[in-house]
């Protein structure tokens, strides 16, 4: 499974070893069924590698993955003391004691031939370049969410995948849960109607934005490579405003509250109303406000908006055109985001007792409401009287084990990926869209997502393009 010779090698011989046994009247018994309970044949485990792996999400993508496959190598430029006292307080290394330990992604692909798939857990700005030189030397990728802080980037993976035909997953683990297919079955049954319009909110950011660049220059702490930390993006002092937690507030680095949640939270309305591409985006900015010296004496408040950082909070509004899915029709929808402390208006239907959650949505239909949470979990119609009194559609095959098993049962060829490029790149497009509109505050910007361009702004169309550091590229 080291390259894509092999991966279409073992698919053609298990295809006809089913058809053999087909044709015998037989049954093949899987090894592992020959050696007992739990059993897996050494030659069914998948070998995996992550980059990025002291942090929370690659930490926890490595535990869920090595449950079901082999980890062979841990990769991160951050070997700080810091850092290794995280990874020591998450086991990381007892549990994996046999993973080689590297820093650069480049050297390990180079060295460790091993390596059938490759998790990706860093910040969002490496991303793409770490995605993308894995699936060139064949290698399935598992990428965190947001795929790519880019519009361009995410394309760029979309059509990779396709031409290298590995096996891809975006780290929205939500895809892969109860509640988005509880979502899309109660919408295919009607009980709202045709949706119209949703409202998608996130409590975050939990990290300053808004803010000015800082200026000191505190030094790097050992172990921590600096340079393989920027990576791609424009070389900027070490400072902490960046590392270990806050680089989802810049743009250098992140895609902000819009990047780090929309991938959860409009999930289940992206997938299950098959939204596709927007035709416009409009993007309105809360400031932050200083107090800057009057002539004359005293001071006057003033608006100010650091470039260099997302906006404090941000509300987004999306356009999706009619649409047909198979056999049904859908209508224009109207596409609402809120985050930063902003909300929807709090529907009619909702009891005066209950709160909108923290992050969730509402889908607006013809014949009523739908809230869920984060991940669509807890999905309700509203008020609880209608939930109560719906006769629930029966319900379809659903995702055993987690969001990374789904991903190496796909690599070997016992399922299909809930979340993979073909899929999670558009949707990475459409929610970068909207950190593009953020720098075009109150224009409204039309999008041509087949030509992967905007129609009425050129300046718009240099804002999706990504541009590296020397000694990156795509």
């Amino acid at each position: 499974m080291n390259d894509e010779k092999d991966t279409s090698s073992l698919l053609s011989r298990r295809t006809f070893v089913g058809s053999v046994a087909a044709a015998a009247g037989f049954m093949i018994v899987p090894r592992r069924v020959l050696g007992g309970p739990g059993y897996q044949a050494p030659s069914d485990r998948v070998q995996v590698a992550t980059v990025g792996y002291i942090n929370g999400m690659g930490t926890s993508n490595t535990n869920a993955v090595g449950k079901v496959a082999d980890v062979v190598a841990l990769c991160d430029c951050d070997e700080s003391a810091a850092a290794l006292k995280n990874a020591a307080r998450t086991k990381i290394f007892e549990t994996f004691p046999k993973a080689v330990r590297y820093k650069d992604y480049r050297v390990m692909l180079e060295k460790q031939k091993d390596i059938d798939g490759v998790i990706v857990a860093t910040p969002d700005h490496a991303h793409a370049v770490i995605a993308m030189a894995a699936m060139q030397l064949g290698k399935h990728v598992y990428v965190q969410k947001p795929l790519t802080r880019t519009v361009s980037e995410a394309r760029a993976l979309t059509e990779a995948a396709r031409k290298y035909k590995v096996i891809s997953q975006m780290g929205n683990q939500g895809r892969s849960g109860e509640g988005v297919r509880l979502i899309g079955e109660w919408l295919d049954d009607g009980a709202i109607g045709d949706v119209t319009e949703v409202h998608c909110w996130t409590n975050r950011p939990i990290w300053p934005q808004g803010m000015q660049r800082p200026t000191d220059t505190p030094p790097v702490p050992d172990g921590l490579d600096w340079d393989l930390w920027i990576g791609p993006s424009p070389m900027r002092p070490y400072h902490t405003a960046y590392h270990p937690f806050s680089w989802r507030a810049w743009w250098d680095f992140g895609a902000g509250a819009l990047g780090d949640m929309a991938c959860h939270v409009m999930d289940a309305s992206y997938s299950m109303l098959h939204l596709g591409y927007p035709t416009s985006v409009t993007t309105y900015l809360a400031y932050n406000v200083v107090a800057v010296p009057r002539e004359g004496g005293g001071t006057r408040n003033q608006r100010i908006q650091y470039n260099d950082s997302f906006p404090p909070a941000c509300m987004v509004h999306y356009t999706f055109p009619a649409r047909q899915f198979g056999k049904k029709k859908y209508p224009p929808v109207r596409l609402h985001w809120y985050d930063g402390g902003l909300l929807p208006e709090r529907p009619d239907e909702l009891e005066l007792d209950r709160r909108l959650p923290e992050s969730g949505t509402i889908f607006v239909g013809k014949k009523g409401k739908l809230m869920c949470e984060t991940y669509s979990e807890s999905p309700r119609l509203i008020p609880e009287s209608r939930m109560q009194a719906y006769k629930r559609p029966k319900k379809g095959p659903r995702i055993q084990g987690s969001h990374e098993q789904n991903w190496i049962e796909a690599i070997q060829g016992k399922a299909q990926c809930t979340s993979p490029f073909d899929y999670s790149g558009p949707f990475t497009e459409t929610v970068c869209l909207g950190n593009v509109g953020a720098m075009f505050p109150g224009q409204k910007l039309l999008w041509d997502g087949k030509a992967l361009k905007f129609t009425n702004s050129e300046d718009a169309n240099k804002a999706i393009q990504h541009n590296y550091r020397a000694g990156y590229s795509l």
